[in-house]
Order: structure tokens, then sequence, then C-alpha cells
């Protein structure tokens, strides 16, 4: 009998289908032979002697999920999410050169430092990628941050306000669609497929419209159903930033298919699962298996070895797509911060 802990705080449980989904979870873990436990924060001493962890937090490199994740790696614990999926996930330019790297299909994207914001560059940027332009502070999530512009003074005026939280901002050519295919992967395979209705207020799958926050209708569609395309290019996604859970989110548009962005943790509360009854068990299944724990051994390998991001590939002065070729397999990439005009 191995024991699952499913690590939760106070977030994770604001909500009647975020406590379904965890309760969910744990019965599925317990109708399959396991003990279960719920860790919060504060429990952090027993993450040691788990068997696996699952995280059920919003991740992030600055608070306690990263904690939990980088102690499950350091003793070889399986755990989703793992610390480099955290890492790379994160951040927006640490996400998009994975996926260049191996050549995944996304929109045109040019990464921009503080110094090059001009109006003549941002003139540039519409002549090069169309107009809107999508622009992102790079630590975004839950689609904030996240805005479409019009006018080289609109690009100016919302640039200016994200480089006041990064020294770096990602542009991206617009993609129109009424819904987004978000395909969920866990170890290299299909988890889960649906549709994200976008609000017919915003382009995003939520936003603040007035005041009032908006949110996307999901709707799960059967895998036979799904093209196989976007089945195929999720999964290219997913195992290019590692051999976790993913939802990985796809326009499509004019006949193509363009990855918006790679997430860790996903939602699995929104009903992603009606046609994937055994969502669940696919997760607990592969934590327990010994793919999850030679995955989980070559993470606290590499944790081990860890000498710090210096070594990792730079951005450089000019904002063309930069080259990933320099990354090895499951690395971080690091680029310059200047802090000199702060």
């Amino acid at each position: 009998m191995s024991k699952l802990g499913i690590f939760v705080n106070r977030q994770t449980l604001s909500s009647s289908e975020q406590i379904t989904a965890v309760i969910k979870c744990r019965d599925v873990a317990e109708s399959m032979g396991h003990t279960v436990e719920f860790i919060f924060p504060v429990d952090m001493k027993k993450i040691p002697k788990l068997d696996a962890l699952f995280i059920r937090a919003n991740t992030d490199p600055m608070n306690s999920t990263y904690v939990a994740a980088r102690m499950a790696q350091m003793y070889g614990i399986p755990v989703i999410d793992d610390p480099e999926s955290i890492k790379i996930c994160a951040d927006k330019i640490n996400m998009y050169m994975h996926l260049m790297k191996k050549k995944i299909s996304m929109p045109q994207t040019r990464f921009l430092r503080k110094k090059e914001l001009d109006e003549a560059q941002a003139a540039a940027l519409f002549l090069e990628l169309g107009s809107p332009l999508v622009l992102k502070e790079p630590s975004t999530s839950f689609s904030a941050r996240v805005e479409k512009v019009e006018s080289v003074e609109d690009l100016l005026k919302v640039a200016r306000r994200f480089f006041k939280l990064s020294d770096w901002i990602v542009v991206q050519e617009y993609i129109e669609s009424r819904f987004d295919w978000r395909v969920g992967v866990v170890g290299g395979q299909l988890l889960y497929a649906c549709r994200y209705i976008i609000p017919s207020e915003t382009f995003k799958i939520q936003a603040s419209v007035n005041g009032h926050v908006v949110y996307c209708d999901v709707e799960s569609v059967p895998a036979d159903q799904v093209p196989p395309e976007v089945i195929s290019l999720g999964l290219e996604a997913g195992n290019a930033i590692g051999k976790g859970l993913y939802g990985v989110d796809i326009k499509e548009s004019n006949g193509k298919l363009y990855v918006i962005e790679v997430n860790d943790n996903p939602s699995l509360e929104g009903g992603e699962d009606a046609h994937y009854p055994d969502m669940f068990g696919k997760i607990i299944s592969y934590l327990m298996t010994g793919d999850a724990r030679g995955y989980a051994e070559s993470l606290s390998q590499k944790a081990l070895d860890y000498d710090g991001l210096e070594g990792g590939l730079s951005l450089r002065s000019d904002s063309a797509l930069c080259s990933p070729s320099a990354l090895t397999e499951n690395e971080s990439y690091s680029y310059k911060i200047d802090f000199s005009e702060r």
C-alpha cells in the first residue's frame, strides 16, 4: 500500500468545484488501494514519508508549492508538478523558448526588453507581426497581464506598465478564435481534451469586464471527436516541457494550429473530465508507476548536481526570436536581467 499526499492550501479549497475535485481524487486513489493525506503548507515535514505528492495549489517558484515540489524532488519522491515544470511554465519566455527548441507551431513571438522600447521599435513590431498584437508580462497566469493592443501608443502604454514588473515582455501576433482547445497531458500521454469557449466580452478565457470576472465555458470533447492533429500537437508541446501534468492551449485559425501556452497545474475541476472518467486514475497511476519514479530520480540527481542558472542560455540585445539551440533536455533557460535602470 502506497501513501499519496495531495498538497492543498486555502485557495485550493475556495470553491465547491475545487473541493469536489480534490475529494474525488482522494476517493479514486483510495479505491486503487492507496492511502491519502491532504498536505497543507504547515505539514511539509510529512513529505519525506510519502510515496508520491500531487500538488493541487497554484504553483509559482516564489511560493510554498515550489518548496513542496523541491522537497519531494530532493527525496526522489514522484511529484506533480515537478520543480522544473514549475520554473519553466511560470516564466512565459522560458516556456516559449522550450517550444521553439522543439519547433512547436506557435504564434510569431518576439521578446522585448525595456531599453529597446521606443516608437520606432513598436511600429516595426506592427509591420512585422500585424495588428493587433498581444502583449504578455512573463509571469502572468490566469490570463492576467495579457492585453491586446492596436496602436503604437497603446503598445507603449501597456509595455511600460508591464516593465514595472519585468525586464522583458512577450509580444505575439494575434490569433483570432472563439475557443481554445485544451489538451491535458500526463506522462506524455493524452489525459483529456476539451474546448474553452472564450466569452464574447473578451479575447481571453478569463478576464475582468466592467468590474466583473467572466470565465470561459468548458466543453469536454471525446477523444475520437478531437482532430488527431490537435492531440498530436498537444502531446508534442507537453513533451517539450517535461513528463509531468500539463494543460496545452491551442488555437485553430485558417486551417492552422498554434500552441498559445503550456500550463503546469492545469484546471481539473471545470468539467474537463466529463468524457474522461479515468482522469484522476491515470494521474495517480502515473505517480505510482516506475515511469514517474524514474523521472523523479533523474530530477533528484539533477537537483543534487544543480549549480545555478548562470550557465544557461541568455537572451541578447535584440528582440529577434532567440535561438534556444544551447539548451539541453529538461533544462531551464536563463536570461540576463539589467537592474541599472531601476
